[in-house]
């Protein structure tokens, strides 16, 4: 304590006492603190031209304190903190449309989950009301005929190897029943007689429409690969008569027109992909070679299988056809990609998936579908004017609005996950691509693209491809194209239900202006409300033709 000039204490404060630190410790700390005394004054200017929110360095005279302060900011900028910190980014969130996030699986349990709660459900209320854990009143339909069923089934998929023997006439034939003459002629009066045959045995055998329901996909899908088999066949021998040709001296009746490829199933219905792009690329490299020379390779190209092992008549086996038909698609090819091995715990998990989708879909059928249906039709017998009808009838398309969009998804994934699956595991089928994110789709052309492409593959290469090749233009082979789809969906439904309304066929072809209006730029670039759209359409479509094909 020291005296000033006026004679008052000035007290000073007491010597600290030091402290025993650590060697190492000091050390870094000194040099720490001497780092920060020697760079403040160029810490201090480049921190000025920072963001207004860090913290500037502390003047050079600041006390060590708040220099060992700044000194630890600066270091815990580079490492990690003791303390738990939060990690701050510039980031979207994950339903957020500019989000890339596409990993969405655990709905799709969410789904499952959903469904064993709704089964779980109906199996308490069935207890309570009637003793029973489940009411199974169709069950008696499934088990109905099904030898008969099994037996003509096979039956049906035998005859379609009668396309084999017919090709052996087609391709060996000099005259008449060459393919380009009437070979085609022939094959298109067998193909018709084939499927009126055996589109009409259910009614003769008056079968349920449970066992119908399974015949008539079954019967249209053997047919579309009979005739993906036979018209395909049928141009190779044509491309390979050709070839032929140009082995005798050249003449000037010889046909020297450009090779006709035969459209591939890996191709878009409106673009081009990569396998196109590299067919021009490889055909402007020997553009210039001679005509003859040019045209050879060309025909010799189209007779050998894309993967470069088969080439044709080598494929008109037995074994070839057989192993066609198990293959889950409905368009020939030469060669498949196959996957090196099969996996048969794979095979029993997806049959096993196959018998679960069938069980919910009767649960779904038994307690909210045909309950709603049979009172329905019940009410309607005893109204007498047309309000009362009419309010009926949309109080049952309300009522069926859920239901029947779990069937939908039931069968979808039943047919393109499990089923279709357990056909490519036991081919080794390794295109296993058998839809797409239908659920995203902005129009219905979109989604008849992407919810079935097995079907989608079909009317592209033999009906869409083939109405362009006859000259008739994309919106005239467009509509043609749905006009056939239109009559195979009239089909299957007044098959199922025995009454040929039309309403399946007319809600078919109502997509083509929709889709022409959906297409305007103005519609088309509002993508959330297309797609709000589509699922309302799509869910409200379901019920509506259920109730008409039932009730009406």
């Amino acid at each position: 304590m020291e005296g000033d000039t006026n004679g008052n204490a000035v007290q000073h404060p007491r010597a600290r006492r030091q402290l025993n630190l650590d060697p190492n410790l000091s050390r870094a700390l000194n040099d720490e603190l001497s780092g920060v005394h020697a760079s403040a004054t160029a810490t201090s200017t480049a921190t000025t031209s920072r963001s207004g929110f860090s913290t500037p360095a502390p003047p050079e005279d600041a006390p060590p304190s708040v220099q060992a302060t700044s000194a630890a900011r600066r270091e815990l900028r580079r490492k990690q903190r003791m303390f738990p910190t939060i990690d701050y980014k510039a980031r979207v969130s994950i339903f957020d449309p500019h989000s890339e996030y596409a990993n969405f699986r655990g709905f799709f349990v969410l789904f499952w989950v959903g469904l064993a709660i709704m089964v779980i459900t109906a199996m308490l209320r069935n207890l309570k009301e009637t003793g029973n854990i489940l009411s199974f009143k169709q069950w008696p339909l499934f088990t109905q005929n099904i030898w008969e069923l099994a037996a003509s089934d096979l039956l049906m998929c035998a005859s379609t190897g009668l396309d084999l023997p017919l090709h052996g006439l087609y391709k060996d034939s000099r005259g008449w029943l060459k393919w380009r003459k009437g070979g085609v002629v022939l094959q298109s009066l067998f193909q018709a007689g084939w499927l009126a045959l055996w589109i009409s045995w259910p009614f003769v055998r008056d079968w349920s429409w449970t066992a119908q329901v399974f015949w008539m996909l079954h019967t249209l899908a053997m047919f579309m690969k009979m005739h993906s088999y036979a018209f395909y066949n049928g141009h190779l021998s044509a491309t390979l008569d050709r070839l032929k040709v140009l082995d005798l001296p050249i003449e000037p009746t010889t046909p020297m027109g450009g090779a006709f490829r035969y459209p591939s199933t890996y191709t878009s219905l409106h673009a081009p992909n990569e396998k196109t792009s590299e067919l021009h690329d490889a055909n402007s490299h020997h553009s210039k070679d001679p005509p003859v020379l040019q045209l050879r390779e060309d025909l010799a190209m189209e007779l050998t299988s894309p993967l470069g092992n088969v080439t044709y008549p080598e494929n008109l086996t037995v074994a070839n056809f057989f192993d066609y038909l198990l293959c889950p698609t409905l368009c020939y090819e030469l060669e498949y990609p196959r996957t090196p091995t099969r996996s048969y715990m794979e095979i029993f998990y997806k049959t096993l998936a196959v018998f679960g989708c069938t069980f919910l879909m009767i649960v779904t059928s038994e307690e909210f579908i045909l309950p709603v249906l049979e009172s329905s039709q019940l009410r309607l017998q005893h109204t007498s004017n047309w309000i009362d009808s009419a309010l009926i009838f949309a109080e049952t398309v309300s009522a069926l609005l859920f239901p029947y969009t779990i069937m939908f998804l039931l069968v979808f994934l039943a047919v393109f996950e499990y089923i279709l699956g357990v056909f490519a595991e036991i081919t080794r089928f390794a295109d296993r691509q058998f839809y797409s994110d239908w659920w995203n789709s902005l129009d219905w052309l979109e989604f008849s693209r992407e919810w079935n492409i097995p079907v989608h593959n079909f009317f592209r290469r033999h009906v869409y491809s083939a109405s362009r090749g006859v000259k008739m233009s994309r919106p005239v082979a467009t509509a043609v194209t749905f006009f056939v789809s239109a009559v195979g969906h009239e089909l299957v439904m007044g098959c199922i239900t025995r009454k040929f309304r039309g309403y399946g066929f007319f809600f078919m072809m109502m997509q083509i202006p929709i889709v022409a209006v959906q297409r305007l730029p103005l519609v088309r670039s509002r993508t959330l409300l297309n797609n709000v759209l589509f699922w309302v359409c799509m869910i409200m479509g379901l019920s509506l033709l259920c109730a008409l094909y039932v009730l009406v």
